[in-house]
């Protein structure tokens, strides 16, 4: 089902009245965005041990003598051959530019699996990218963090929420599988002077926002063509649906 076709003058009242609605939406980022910088912050007291081609690292390494850290928590088990494939769809989209403008704002971006380096770098070359990327391979930095789900370590969390809150919420989908259930999310860290401080995280959908090719795609007529979007039917190509439909 396609938008319905308008007059020009129709369009131009939607989209202002559309555009109201947007301004507000941007004001209450603005305060949330406030809300966020506001939040109190926790010391990092644990020594998590990383690994990179340069060899062992701590916290404060991955700052790389920046004042900011944000963590991108990369799906990639020690067991498996290759990484998640929708954080590496999200990893295709970090370019060498946003990583220098991050870090000319004295803020670096570091992503981080538990898998062996050495998979990560054979992962890496094969995908080409450029960004740093550490192994917390026999580190407790994932599970910690909750993006490594395995009760037999440490209590269940993730989202914030414990596997009873997930069922009530209808989110229990989240933690199904066997242990251990890797996850993705995003982590912030500020130092001063040798100490680390975790500022923020989020998970799930939240790290949508971050923008990328689904915000651009959210822009358009189509969406982003998944089924769960509203309004229903636009994710079917007629192309595909009609034998009849003509170019």
């Amino acid at each position: 089902m396609l938008p319905r076709v308008s007059t020009r003058e129709e369009w131009l009242a939607a989209r202002k009245e559309l555009l109201a609605k947007e301004k507000e939406l941007t004001r209450q980022r603005d305060a949330l965005n406030a809300e966020r910088r506001n939040l109190p912050m926790v010391r990092v007291e644990k020594d998590y041990r990383f690994w990179s081609l340069d060899g062992a690292a701590n916290m404060l390494d991955l700052f790389e003598d920046r004042r900011q850290l944000i963590v991108y928590h990369f799906m990639f088990a020690p067991e498996w051959d290759e990484g998640c494939p929708s954080c590496s769809a999200s990893a295709d989209e970090v370019s060498d530019g946003l990583l220098d403008h991050l870090n000319s704002r004295d803020t670096t971006l570091a992503f981080v699996s538990r898998a062996p380096l050495a998979k990560i770098e054979r992962f890496r070359a094969r995908k080409g990218w450029t960004f740093p990327w550490y192994s917390s391979y026999g580190s407790d930095f994932n599970y910690d963090f909750h993006v490594t789900l395995d009760d037999s370590v440490t209590p269940v969390e993730y989202n914030f929420r414990t596997p009873a809150e997930h069922a009530r919420a209808g989110s229990a989908y989240y933690l199904s599988g066997r242990h251990p259930i890797e996850e993705h999310g995003h982590s912030c860290f500020l130092r001063d002077g040798d100490e680390v401080f975790h500022t923020y995280s989020m998970y799930a959908r939240a790290t949508e926002t971050l923008g990328g090719s689904y915000y651009y795609l959210d822009l358009t007529a189509l969406g982003r063509q998944e089924e769960w979007e509203e309004p229903k039917g636009r994710a079917v190509d007629p192309r595909v649906a009609s034998p009849d439909f003509a170019s």
